[in-house]
């Protein structure tokens, strides 16, 4: 099959914006990526934080990121992954972005990675406050354009005010890694659309990346997905959960990249230690894939 890189290069009637320069080239200095996944401990106003130093949370993520740095990974996102159960956008507090930019501008500066950052659940304006004040190069949101039922209840795409709370932080280069289908939720709301109309929604409402991902964190993304989005957009595609060394090679053909974590943890699970032998094994599966690795 054809490299995605030329896939998305073609001319296309999407919207009524020129194509972008690729947002992995202007971060990562290459069109094909593997991002690790720094998933923090309970953060100060969570339900599980129990009151530890700052400064032990810091030495936690710092260590994570070194782990996924020295297996080969191009790139790193911070997430608030134990602050369950989750809130919604708007009752996310002020000491969750300000606990997570310490800890994320920490990792950029001690690890010397590009750096992301995810608030969940759907934190649009706390992950772009987070990544503005620690240095950040993108964020990911999960829910960008149209809406959906989660855990958490209804989630609304956040793209419209998202951007306009960017342009006021003059942060307008920091990227937005979308997700087409996100995880945990049912998109029966709008299982009326097909997935290249929801694909052409989160390019014309801006984001710079998309996402594909299965059902649940760790389920594989299925290949129709995978190359359906990438039918559908000139936007570059990454895999956001279920790879693994088995799938590897087969799904990194398909698409720009992936964001991997729970295959690269000694337990196999998002809440272990990440595996520095895993994720050498998995850059290796990725370098055959015809990756240019750090």
């Amino acid at each position: 099959m054809n490299n995605p890189a030329d896939r998305t290069g073609n001319e296309r009637p999407l919207g009524v914006f020129p194509p972008k320069d690729s947002a992995l080239e202007t971060i990562f200095g290459t069109d094909r990526v593997v991002i690790g996944v720094v998933h923090c401990p309970p953060l100060p106003g969570s339900p599980h934080y129990r009151g530890e130093p700052v400064a032990d949370l810091i030495r936690f993520a710092v260590e994570e990121a070194r782990a996924y740095r020295e297996g080969g990974v191009h790139g790193l996102i911070v997430e608030n992954a134990w602050d369950l159960p989750f809130p919604k956008p708007e009752d996310q507090g002020f000491e969750t972005a300000a606990t997570l930019a310490v800890l994320g501008d920490h990792v950029r500066e001690k690890v010397g990675l590009p750096v992301g950052v995810n608030v969940l659940a759907n934190g649009a304006h706390c992950s772009i406050a987070t990544a503005q004040a620690a240095q950040s190069s993108f964020v990911r949101v999960n829910q960008w354009a149209n809406a959906y039922v989660a855990n958490e209840g209804f989630i609304e795409g956040l793209a419209p005010s998202a951007t306009r709370y960017r342009a006021r932080l003059r942060a307008e280069e920091l990227k937005v890694f979308a997700d087409v289908h996100v995880k945990h939720g049912s998109h029966s709301i709008i299982a009326d659309r097909s997935l290249a109309e929801q694909t052409e929604d989160a390019e014309f409402f801006d984001a710079d990346v998309l996402i594909a991902t299965g059902g649940r964190t760790g389920d594989e993304a299925g290949e129709s997905e995978v190359r359906g989005i990438m039918d559908a957009t000139r936007l570059p595609v990454i895999i956001g959960s279920g790879m693994n060394d088995g799938n590897a090679e087969r799904l990194l053909s398909l698409c720009h990249g992936a964001i991997v974590a729970s295959a690269l943890k000694e337990n196999d699970r998002w809440w272990g230690r990440v595996d520095r032998d895993k994720v050498r094994s998995f850059t290796r599966h990725a370098a055959k894939a015809g990756y240019r690795l750090p």
